[in-house]
């Protein structure tokens, strides 16, 4: 079938992590519908127990037993607005993210405010008094790590302007204000746990843009383990590096037929410039600097 076709060319392409996390979340979104309505016109009522499987639960003994939710949950959505929205702020601000720092730095941004959004909401409900004694409940859905690339966007990129419907141009950095405010002010609503998770890839994805600022990437784990999967799924073996000496040449000419690395200190400088002033004030030479950096 065709739609089988594009969706593996989609996942065989290296530069297209925004589509791919797109098509996770939409793929898993289909899967649970098809069985939700499978299970309806049999009579099978283990529907709810697929969800806990894979949604993260507030109790950390339950957690141990289903560890891989700290993660899954964040591909699980419920209702078709849920999804709506958290895939158009997905593509809109992942689309900044990848423009300006490359596709890996999207991947690690995403999981590692999964993470972070699992870690304060099961916290949260261990140590906080007022939700200690809450009945147990579940989180799921992509907004936590969504909020990362949110907020890790607006770090960025603060003075880049969104043209909103009714509203007219608006800076993301006021864009992600307002959804930080807003996943705080319904912190006593019905959504208790999902709006901490909410926050904790919201603080995630300002300490990620920060410290990557400073020339220390936090995603470099999650890179780790990514590699590691993909030579596995992939039975292609890792290639062992061997260094040799090699005579002395002239590093500061580009050698033909590949890239140059610019140094992290350029890529700082160009990144300061670009939340002073914005992309369009950067030189073509600048711009080019940062796109060789994105293909680290």
């Amino acid at each position: 079938m065709s739609i089988v076709n594009d969706i593996r060319t989609a996942f065989s392409r290296r530069d297209n992590a925004l589509n791919q996390l797109l098509l996770i979340n939409v793929l898993v979104f289909a899967v649970l519908i098809l069985i939700r309505a499978i299970f309806y016109f049999t009579g099978i009522g283990l529907y709810d127990d697929i969800l806990r499987f894979i949604a993260l639960p507030s109790n950390p003994v339950a957690l141990m037993y289903r560890p891989w939710t700290v993660l899954t949950y964040a591909f699980v959505h419920e209702g078709f607005l849920h999804i709506l929205f958290n895939l158009l702020n997905l593509y809109w601000f992942g689309s900044l993210v990848r423009e300006y720092l490359g596709d890996r730095k999207l991947v690690n941004l995403y999981i590692l405010g999964a993470l972070a959004g699992a870690f304060l909401f099961v916290l949260s409900y261990s140590f906080v008094p007022v939700l200690q004694h809450a009945p147990a409940t579940i989180v799921l859905g992509a907004s936590g790590a969504v909020m990362a690339v949110i907020v890790g966007a607006a770090t960025l990129l603060p003075d880049y302007t969104f043209n909103l419907i009714f509203i007219g141009p608006v800076k993301i950095k006021y864009i992600a204000l307002a959804v930080v405010l807003i996943s705080l002010a319904g912190v006593d609503g019905g959504n208790t746990g999902g709006e901490i998770a909410h926050i904790g890839g919201a603080m995630l994805g300002f300490l990620y843009v920060r410290q990557l600022q400073r020339g220390r990437d936090l995603g470099r784990p999650v890179q780790a383990v990514g590699d590691w999967v993909g030579a596995l799924l992939s039975g292609r073996p890792r290639l062992r590096v061997t260094h040799r000496s090699r005579p002395a040449e002239d590093t500061t000419a580009p050698r033909k037929g590949k890239l140059v690395k610019p140094e992290q200190e350029e890529i700082d400088l160009i990144l300061d410039k670009i939340s002073r002033s914005g992309y369009e004030s950067l030189s073509k030479e600048e711009k080019q600097k940062l796109f060789r950096a994105s293909q680290k």
